[in-house]
């Protein structure tokens, strides 16, 4: 296993989360790996879930023996038509927590930058 950083962001870990449900999907985590794996407590795990499901992510938990949490997950995506308004706004959320924050948003930045922008 790849070493953690000591410290996440609240984004950060909530990306890494979902990362790690969805390379594991459709299984589930359990709770302690998943802090494990992100270096953090069982309860921060709980908390992120909760927040996520809030948010509209699709988070499944299971209790008991077997269970944990697990998401559903696509391995390819249709592709996604956005207004320019929506873009602006993801443009906006990925500035704010910082593009460079992973490969992932790095890319996605990139991608929504040209889409929104006209060449010259």
């Amino acid at each position: 296993m790849a070493s953690v950083q000591p410290y996440l962001s609240r984004v950060e870990r909530a990306h890494r989360l979902i990362e790690e449900l969805r390379a594991r999907a459709p299984r589930p985590l359990s709770a302690r790996l998943l802090a494990e794996r992100l270096g953090v407590t069982v309860r921060t795990v709980e908390r992120d879930v909760a927040d996520l499901v809030s948010a509209g992510v699709p988070i499944r938990t299971r209790r008991g023996a077997g269970g944990g949490h697990r998401i559903d997950a696509r391995a390819v995506l249709p592709p996604v038509e956005l207004t320019p308004g929506e873009a602006a706004a993801l443009v906006a959320a990925l500035a704010a927590i910082g593009p460079r924050s992973s490969a992932s948003a790095q890319s996605a930045m990139a991608k929504l930058v040209r889409s929104l922008c006209e060449e010259t």
